[in-house]
C-alpha cells in the first residue's frame, strides 16, 4: 500500500487490485477461520465415515495424481488389497 502511495498515487487500476486482493484474503482469512483452519469443508462428518469403512459401505485408499497430466491420469490404490486392484 505505501508503495503504491508514494511512488503511484494516480495510478486508479493498482490501487483497486490491491484493494481487490486485500479483501479476496480477508474473505479466505474468515472463511478458514470458520472452517476451523481446514482449507475445505468435509463431505462428511468423520465419524460417519469411519462407520462407513467399519462396515464395507466406503473403501479407503490412497489416491495417487501423476504430477505432469494431473488432469488426465490419476488412480486409487484400495487399502488391504492388493498392488494390482486398482481403479
Amino acid at each position: 500500500q505505501n508503495y503504491l502511495d508514494n511512488f503511484w498515487p494516480d495510478l486508479k487500476a493498482a490501487h483497486e487490485l490491491f484493494d481487490s486482493i486485500v479483501q479476496a484474503q480477508r474473505e479466505r482469512e474468515s472463511e478458514s477461520q470458520e472452517n476451523h483452519g481446514k482449507e475445505y469443508p468435509e463431505h462428511l462428518p468423520l465419524e460417519i465415515l469411519e462407520a462407513g469403512i467399519k462396515s464395507g459401505r466406503y473403501l479407503q485408499g490412497t489416491l495417487n495424481v501423476n504430477k505432469h497430466r494431473a488432469q488426465l491420469e490419476a488412480f486409487v490404490r484400495l487399502q488391504g488389497f492388493g498392488s494390482k486392484d486398482t481403479g
